[in-house]
């Protein structure tokens, strides 16, 4: 469980540089007024380098969300243990269901913006896409003689094959697992709805009688 809010916080602290670096490059941009603009691409890879290489295993220590979720998962287990008389079940039990809530960050694909449905782990930076949507990238950069670079924001891999791609079947199960258990949650609650309706109309029809 450690190691996935470390990964998650890992991933937003990319981000975050990606999009300094951007903000940075423009302002350098507009605070020098070059005659002829300069590679923009290149700016910004430049910038992002060097907030990567001043990272520190003590910057997810004041992490927003990897503090929030170690407090959350703390708070958890100590009610968990108040209401179990066995402990350690209900620990394993938290901490799948806080694994399975931090799987959904994952569940949408950075190329369609969109829940995937067959996802597929590029084993050379470990990020997911759908399936469909990443190999017609790769074919149409392939017909142009081109690579491919990887989309997820602040991934420095510039090189997509598809044999680097392979099924992520643990996140495809959770995408199912979710997507049952919400359409169960749907389900009780259309029911109760109509069941209530009943008893209105019911009780409706006793008075006028």
């Amino acid at each position: 469980m450690e190691n996935v809010m470390l990964e998650y916080a890992a991933m937003d602290r990319e981000l975050n540089h990606y999009m300094k670096a951007i903000e940075e490059t423009v302002n350098q941009i507009k605070r020098e007024k070059p005659e002829n603009i300069p590679d923009l691409k290149h700016l910004v890879n430049e910038k992002f380098t060097a907030l990567e290489s001043k990272n520190t295993d003590s910057d997810f220590q004041k992490n927003e969300k990897y503090i929030y979720f170690k407090d959350q998962l703390k708070e958890m287990r100590k009610q968990f243990c108040h209401q179990s008389d066995n402990g350690n079940e209900a620990i394993e039990q938290i901490d799948e269901d806080i694994a399975v809530t931090q799987s959904q960050m994952n569940f949408i694909c950075p190329i369609t913006q969109a829940e995937m449905k067959k996802p597929v782990r590029n084993k050379v930076c470990g990020h997911t896409y759908e399936e469909d949507a990443i190999l017609k990238i790769i074919q149409t950069r392939k017909q142009q003689k081109k690579k491919v670079r990887c989309p997820k924001i602040g991934c420095s891999h510039a090189d997509v094959k598809g044999s680097d791609l392979v099924p992520d079947e643990a996140l495809k199960r959770a995408i199912d697992s979710q997507n049952k258990q919400s359409w169960s949650t749907l389900e009780k609650s259309a029911g109760y709805a109509a069941a209530t309706k009943k008893i209105c109309c019911e009780r409706s029809c006793e008075i006028s009688c």
